[in-house]
């Protein structure tokens, strides 16, 4: 380890499931340790309730406040990961911002997914600029996923010097072990060899109803295409429902969340793997999959990699062609994919953390 060693409060979601931002704070919690580095995680994600893992749980809106002031008096530096979707985000942000200024030290924050959220840049929700203004200012670093952030974020009259984009994917990700998977996951690969995957959230960006009309065209083309399905439990009902209305019900393999080796096993026993999420950025599944020589097929965001097969956005036929296409011609889809080069991004973030 060059310089000294500092500790540092990672105030985030976090694993299980190993997916999202909180992959990356995964990533970084062990790198930084490795480096001999103090990283302790205050988990204020779905998973937190689960015993004996190696994060700090929030019980509480009191219980989070205790919990900040106490690591803050212990030294630990206060790094905030949030978004521009969450109001609850803005609230914990807040707070922990506050904390760290009345115990006299600046906090680091890192503002994940794309350019264009909810409630963020400035013209999506002008009523919150003032708070934004606030969080933004009282960081000594802010760290985004790319320059598009930068920029959106300098618009809050923030000195763009304090910003340092960041690509959230790094190298550390293609780290994993292909196992076996479920017998009824195997089972479903070789009964389909056409078979893809996706990971969705039953929420508006993912375009779930025109995905779902979409496949059923596909699948009543293609005899033996199919589809697992990856992605949190809840709100099945509602998309076993859309799967219903289209007559896919026995052509969609819905597995839930999986652990990181799984989801890659997924991924590369998959002929594509599908995206129809379109405010995700770069999207971190998007590059796993070209890096493992697996064609994408994913809706235009204008962020897209390189080799990445697109469709455009709502478009129902139009991503029924893409997927097709791959489908069909799925050696040359391989031949054609330029992987694209992924940096180890994790030593970037601990220069900002340690400077």
């Amino acid at each position: 380890m060059n310089g000294k060693a500092i500790k540092v409060l990672q105030i985030s979601s976090y694993p299980p499931p190993l997916s999202g931002w909180g992959m990356r704070v995964y990533v970084l919690k062990r790198e930084m340790e490795k480096q001999g580095h103090t990283c302790t995680v205050l988990n204020v994600g779905k998973g937190r309730f689960i015993k004996g893992r190696d994060f700090v749980p929030v019980l509480g809106g009191l219980d989070y406040v205790k919990k900040v002031l106490r690591f803050r008096l212990k030294g630990f530096l206060v790094h905030m990961h949030l978004n521009g979707d969450s109001p609850k985000g803005f609230v914990l942000t807040c707070l922990a911002l506050t904390i760290s200024i009345l115990t006299f030290r600046r906090p680091v924050i890192t503002f994940h997914a794309g350019p264009v959220q909810k409630y963020f840049p400035q013209s999506e929700a002008p009523q919150l600029t003032l708070m934004f203004k606030y969080i933004f200012g009282v960081a000594k670093n802010i760290i985004c996923n790319s320059n598009a952030e930068k920029k959106a974020i300098a618009g809050y009259g923030v000195a763009e010097k304090k910003i340092v984009p960041i690509q959230a994917f790094t190298r550390q990700y293609l780290e994993f072990d292909r196992i076996a998977l479920a017998e009824e996951i195997e089972a479903f690969y070789k009964k389909f060899d056409q078979a893809f995957c996706t990971y969705i959230f039953y929420r508006p960006q993912y375009f779930l109803e025109e995905m779902m009309e979409g496949l059923g065209i596909v699948f009543k083309q293609r005899p033996n295409a199919a589809m697992v399905m990856m992605g949190p439990d809840r709100d099945q009902e509602a998309i076993i429902e859309l799967m219903r209305k289209n007559g896919i019900e026995d052509r969609v393999l819905i597995i839930g969340n999986q652990p990181h080796d799984a989801f890659l096993t997924v991924m590369a026993k998959s002929k594509l793997y599908l995206r129809t999420h379109w405010k995700d950025g770069v999207s971190s599944s998007v590059l796993e999959s070209l890096a493992m020589g697996i064609p994408v097929v994913a809706c235009e965001n204008g962020r897209r990699p390189e080799s990445t097969v697109t469709f455009e956005n709502q478009n129902v036929q139009d991503m029924v062609e893409k997927v097709l296409y791959v489908l069909d011609n799925h050696e040359q889809a391989v031949k054609s994919i330029s992987k694209p080069e992924i940096p180890d991004t994790i030593v970037d973030e601990m220069a900002v953390l340690t400077a």
